[in-house]
């Protein structure tokens, strides 16, 4: 495995879903995985655009890494309604080391396949990426 990032494919699922989330607003967040047996990423759940935040974060297992993408409604102060697009790389403290580094290694190449990411977020427990962790990074 000289270069593990280059080793992980991304199913076109990704992106196509990734494209109506981000042009259609279909959905509230997508969840990703990483299936090591086929050596790529996949559409593990879609959040209907009526859909919580809560709803997505009991999408995101308590020991295993994720990647994830939430698109977050926001008032400005100026009262204006905005949106910003989220990526977020979940690699909880409990996951697997081998699963920690496959995440790692391949999360530049897979946001890469993502255009029209505005926001980056890394978690490893809940707290570091709760609504006021959103809420001051979307502004």
């Amino acid at each position: 495995m000289a270069n593990a990032a280059s080793g992980m494919a991304v199913h076109d699922d990704c992106k196509l879903k990734f494209l109506e989330l981000k042009a259609k607003r279909t959905y509230r967040f997508i969840v990703y995985k990483i299936e090591e047996k086929q050596k790529q990423v996949v559409v593990e759940k879609l959040g209907e655009p009526a859909n919580s935040y809560d709803d997505f974060t009991a999408s995101l297992p308590a020991d295993e890494c994720r990647y994830a993408v939430y698109d977050f409604d926001f008032v400005t102060e100026e009262n204006c309604q905005k949106s910003r697009i989220f990526f977020i790389a979940w690699c909880p403290d409990t996951a697997r080391v081998r699963s920690k580094m496959i995440y790692a290694s391949s999360k530049d190449r897979f946001k890469r396949e993502l255009d029209g990411i505005q926001i980056e977020l890394q978690a490893t427990d809940p707290t570091e990426m709760d609504l006021d962790v959103f809420r001051s990074r979307a502004n």
